[in-house]
């Protein structure tokens, strides 16, 4: 080897073999990467990885990259010595347009390649949590990774637990306050449950991963948020907190997962704001079936009438819940260590209360629409049949004669529609709006009007007496923007907790809800408190205001924990304006003090 050409040869030959092999550990997550020496508009994972669908022995670990890539994988183990590789698919209607904050040329509905990546972490063990980070190699080879977070199974009964009650995050201007301060407040919490509303318009996918006024969902729930609240000459920013990679996300279904007639507008919000119910896009159908579907394919029609009504594709594709038959991820039950949560899909199309002519409200058609029925709105009509004799009905009934439900310590209820309210949105009743169309001599269309008749209220007839008889302790629900409280005779715990921004009011004494249809109308409805009558409880603690029973502020934020060890609900407040203020605990009570 004394030939210089030899020695330089044999020398590259080395240096190949060890970055072949450092390649290879790599990818098979046995080596460090610097992400930082690699081009970081490429190598970055969309998301931080997050937990979902725990089990006793296994958990599954998920995230987001923007390129497909060649291997993905979890490393865990208490020295991270393991590896798992994920399953990845990519996301079918993610998509940006004009009214996107997010770098990009969007000047009209664009689809955005977006994957996703889920691993079954399995064999677990009991009551231990293990370090685990994700990696993803990219086609050229290069690796992108997390930073390393914890992972545990399902907790065991009798383990002592913080919940997170939350809800309406929809990129609100307080949701990364609230959620900065749950992280440095309580700490690690070991659930979310998240009563709907995860973002505003379900198919945008910059409102899920980096809207670029820092409150997406992810990074809100990550503590990779970057908001800005500026209240006259405050400002103040906030990250949000890291949650979500270490504790598992159970959420409801909400209005805001739900999309409306595909590829039919110039914007994702007209498109989003545009669902007809299914029997419509069914009766359409039926009328054009040979064209559509001449060979009778029940796939084709199945996605026929869900590109014509309404779909909730994205938000079953982001995530991975419990599920149960027949209503698969959007009503489910599962026990949580002494808890029994049971999810539910009640919730309907918002439309504005306006009365306006040219309104396409919950309480009339506009003027405009009148002679084209494939505009009209049909009121705010309900999204999944939950009176009685529906399949959400049926299986609700045996679900509350379950050993799990019966069994459980507490037995909590999740929905995002409300019930006992003094929201906005809690008018009018929780039925099937009755379309009343009103007609010239000569037969054209003169008004269109919706009545939603009291007596058939589904939640005070079928819903709520199914869960006072069960013996629920809590329902969880949100859907107007504040904080509410009410406990009936029976012993069950009514909480509204989604203050995060942008609310709609607590309506009571001389702040009448908007909206309310005069005279003419056959129902009269409340412009003014719980439309269901119980009174609102004034918080136990230090009430936000002197004596009242809410709170409904753009200024103070509310999240509420369950404390499974002491059987409380606490809530607690926080001035998003001062940053480094108190965040007060100002209520609390015991979830199950008033049952037998």
């Amino acid at each position: 080897m004394k030939n210089p050409t030899c020695k330089r040869e044999f020398f590259l030959k080395v240096c190949f073999l060890i970055g072949a092999l450092f390649s290879l550990f790599c990818a098979m997550g046995f080596a460090p990467v610097k992400i930082e020496q690699l081009p970081s508009h490429s190598v970055k994972l969309l998301t931080d990885p997050f937990l979902q669908l725990p089990t006793e022995d296994s958990v599954r670990v998920v995230w987001f990259t923007e390129f497909q890539g060649t291997r993905h994988w979890v490393n865990y183990g208490k020295g991270l010595e393991k590896s798992v590789n994920a399953f990845s698919t990519r996301m079918t209607r993610m998509r940006e347009d004009h009214k996107s904050r997010v770098k990009g040329d969007f000047n009209k509905i664009t689809e955005r390649p977006i994957w996703r990546h889920e691993a079954l972490v399995s064999g677990l063990p009991a009551g231990k949590r293990l370090p685990y980070r994700v990696m993803s190699v990219r086609e050229d080879g290069q690796c992108a990774r997390s930073d390393t977070f914890t992972l545990q199974a399902k907790p065991r009964p009798r383990t002592p637990l913080k919940i997170l009650l939350t809800s309406d995050h929809q990129l609100k201007p307080m949701t990364t306050a609230n959620l900065q301060k749950v992280e440095e407040i309580i700490g690690r919490v070991d659930a979310i449950f998240l009563a709907g509303d995860l973002v505003h318009v379900p198919d945008r996918a910059s409102e899920w991963f980096d809207d670029e006024r820092g409150s997406s969902f992810f990074p809100a729930l990550q503590g990779k948020g970057h908001f800005v609240l500026k209240n006259e000459e405050i400002i103040t920013e906030y990250r949000g907190g890291q949650i979500i990679q270490f504790a598992p996300l159970y959420t409801a279904c909400g209005n805001h997962e739900v999309m409306g007639r595909y590829k039919n507008k110039a914007e994702l919000w007209d498109e989003f704001n545009d669902p007809r119910p299914q029997w419509v896009a069914e009766s359409e159908y039926e009328k054009r079936k040979e064209q559509i579907n001449p060979t009778n394919d029940p796939i084709i029609k199945e996605q026929w009438i869900k590109d014509h009504s309404f779909n909730i594709i994205t938000y079953q594709e982001i995530l991975t819940l419990p599920e149960s038959q027949p209503g698969g991820e959007l009503y489910y039950a599962e026990t949580f260590g002494d808890i029994r949560l049971i999810s539910l899909f009640i919730t309907r199309i918002w439309r504005t209360p306006s009365l306006g002519e040219n309104a396409k409200g919950k309480f009339r058609e506009s003027n405009n629409d009148l002679s084209h029925p494939d505009r009209w709105g049909y009121g705010s009509f309900i999204f999944e049949s939950v009176n009685k004799g529906s399949e959400q009905y049926n299986w609700l009934v045996e679900e509350l004669k379950s050993p799990e439900f019966k069994e459980a310590n507490y037995k909590i209820v999740m929905f995002h529609y409300q019930y006992h309210s003094l929201g906005q949105n809690v008018v009018p009743a929780f039925t099937d709006p009755e379309q009343i169309i009103e007609k010239e001599e000569d037969g054209t269309i003169k008004a269109i009007r919706y009545e939603y008749p009291l007596d058939k209220d589904y939640l005070a007839n079928d819903i709520i007496p199914l869960l006072e008889k069960a013996g629920v302790h809590l329902v969880l629900y949100g859907h107007s923007h504040l904080w509410n409280r009410y406990v009936s005779e029976e012993g069950i715990n009514y909480l509204e907790t989604s203050n995060v921004g942008e609310t709609y009011g607590a309506h009571v004494g001389e702040k009448k809800r908007w909206g309310i249809p005069p005279n003419g109308y056959k129902e009269t409805y409340q412009p003014t408190g719980n439309p269901y009558g119980l009174e609102p409880v004034i918080p136990s603690l230090f009430p936000l205001e002197k004596n009242a029973p809410y709170i409904a502020s753009n200024d103070y934020t509310v999240f509420s924990i369950l404390d499974t060890e002491k059987g409380t609900v606490s809530s607690y407040y926080f001035d998003t304006r001062k940053k480094d203020s108190d965040v007060i605990k100002f209520d609390e009570f015991p979830l199950k003090a008033n049952h037998q």
